[in-house]
């Protein structure tokens, strides 16, 4: 099956359509994109084109039938798949990740982090384990981690990356500031957060 692509901005948008899907009265039974633009302060073209990309256009006149948008919908934002993620680096932005609920909205679950200078287990603000690089391998294959994050410093990140991968992890989200050497099939998002600061400071 082709997998659907879209712009970043749409994949924002989309956990709020969901939201607001399911909190909406259980007696109703359709929505159009009309309404739903309106609800949610958003151009009615830009929802148009957002659910559109994902579900086709809604039905003329009643538009799009509430119960199949939200299956649409979860699908697509991978609810229903393994979204499995572990980190490895548990400094303040590693557990800052660990703990953060937003990832929740597009199906993934970070379920553990992993750090050198942990020795015995332990947990995150929230409840989240922490364990010591030794756990890391037998970790990732009884959980079938996806996805995994590198918040290590760069100099430590290739060595992580080719942990992750000798474990079959198939993604990688780096925040270290450097460029990893990966196979092809496995993509890599990089995060640079001064570049991003600073990219903003030239907007002002």
């Amino acid at each position: 099956m082709k997998q659907i692509e879209v712009s970043r901005a749409t994949m924002g948008r989309l956990p709020v359509y969901l939201k607001y899907l399911k909190n909406t009265d259980p007696s109703t039974e359709n929505i159009s994109a009309t309404a739903l633009a309106k609800e949610l302060g958003l151009g009615e073209v830009q929802v148009r084109k957002d659910l559109g990309a994902v579900s086709g256009a809604g039905r003329p006149k009643t538009g799009y039938r509430i119960s199949e948008l939200i299956e649409v919908l979860e699908n697509f934002l991978g609810h229903n798949e393994n979204g499995n993620v572990v980190i490895v680096g548990a400094g303040k932005l590693g557990r800052a990740l660990l703990d953060y609920g937003g990832f929740r909205d597009y199906g993934l679950d970070i379920m553990a982090a992993f750090d050198k200078a942990v020795t015995e287990p332990e947990t995150s603000n929230l409840g989240k384990p922490v364990y010591s690089m030794d756990m890391l391998d037998g970790f990732c294959r009884e959980n079938n981690i996806r996805i995994g994050v590198i918040a290590v410093p760069a100099h430590s990140a290739q060595e992580v990356c080719d942990r992750f991968i000798k474990n079959g992890i198939r993604a990688i989200w780096c925040f270290a500031p450097c460029t990893l050497t990966v196979p092809d099939d496995i993509p890599v998002q990089y995060e640079n957060m001064a570049l991003s600061l600073a990219y903003l400071n030239k907007k002002i």
